[in-house]
């Protein structure tokens, strides 16, 4: 896929993914060594994100296996279409005469009447795309199993069908938000990656990628947005990508400098549960957020500026909305 671990750098900034040299460098590795990329991290930190630009970069397409509490093998790898077989027998069966009942037995676990799943779909791609396979930390460690003869040999045993070798090895991806820790032989056979949610400035970068409509005052308000939330404790911290859809909305609102009275405006886009949305109810809960922004964002100054929001309430002892 890549040459060099600039050239991954370059390709993904290319594609609106801002990353560091480290990250590059484990792309370009497990692509070379043909081994699984394993990140964890909390949700909303840009795991799934980087699967998706090094498609792009790559110019290839993505197979995801969306992983969840009792995902079956039928869902993953796939499945017989009992259907198209049925509707076969029934068009034989119209001339019994001429039909060799034992060649369409064969005819019938043949990989044309197979529905494939995303990791079928990824092995027989003719070209390598990127395999995701996304929150591997909501199954058990039974359905891991079935991954290791995808990563230690790139193929698969199904029954009826027999031993399906890869066409291509995908680029693959696992990301888990550590719901439960993954097995040992998985990540024995992975590069991993530890991916956080960006610094504030990093963050100013990539919204700024995102809204190059809006201007800089805007984009480190939001990145200040973005640290404050995340360190007030909430139950669902705002993803990279809900923060620029808090930019893109403060534009379409014409929000220039953001307030307390502006509370009950932006709470739809920052609490995410009713948990969330209690504690920015509170009169000081809004408010010192929105101090704390302020604060986070001069710091990416690095000098005393004028004011990017509006003067923050004092926090009060109020616990009324």
């Amino acid at each position: 896929m890549f040459e060099s671990s600039e050239q991954v750098h370059h390709a993904l900034s290319e594609v609106g993914y801002l990353t560091d040299s480290v990250t590059a460098t484990a792309v370009y590795l497990a692509a070379k060594l043909k081994k699984p990329l394993l990140l964890e991290g909390p949700a909303g930190s840009g795991k799934t994100e980087l699967s998706y630009a090094v498609a792009r970069a790559a110019s290839t397409q993505v197979e995801r296996m969306q992983c969840y509490e009792g995902i079956t093998e039928d869902k993953a790898i796939g499945k017989f279409d009992e259907s198209l077989q049925r509707l076969y027998v029934e068009m034989a069966a119209r001339s019994p005469e001429a039909t060799d009942w034992a060649e369409l037995g064969k005819q019938l676990s043949a990989l044309e009447f197979f529905a494939a799943g995303p990791l079928l779909k990824a092995l027989l791609s003719p070209s390598p795309c990127v395999l995701l396979i996304d929150e591997l930390d909501k199954v058990d460690h039974a359905f891991e199993a079935t991954l290791l003869e995808i990563l230690s040999v790139w193929q698969l045993s199904i029954p009826r069908l027999g031993t399906i070798p890869a066409s291509s090895i995908p680029f693959t991806v696992l990301t888990s938000n550590e719901e439960r820790r993954l097995g040992d032989p998985l990540r024995r056979r992975s590069l991993y990656l530890r991916i956080e949610h960006p610094t504030a400035e990093r963050e100013g970068e990539i919204v700024a990628l995102r809204t190059p409509e809006a201007g800089k005052a805007t984009h480190r308000l939001i990145a200040g947005f973005a640290k404050a939330l995340r360190a007030y404790s909430l139950e669902k911290p705002p993803s990279v990508s809900e923060m620029i859809d808090i930019a893109l909305s403060l534009g379409h609102l014409g929000i220039e400098e953001v307030s307390s009275e502006h509370r009950d405006v932006l709470l739809p886009l920052l609490a995410k549960t009713e948990r969330d949305r209690q504690r920015l109810l509170l009169r000081d809960g809004f408010a010192s957020v929105v101090h704390a922004a302020r604060h986070y964002a001069e710091a990416m100054l690095g000098e005393e500026v004028e004011p990017l929001f509006a003067p923050a309430e004092v926090p009060s002892q109020e616990s009324a909305a």
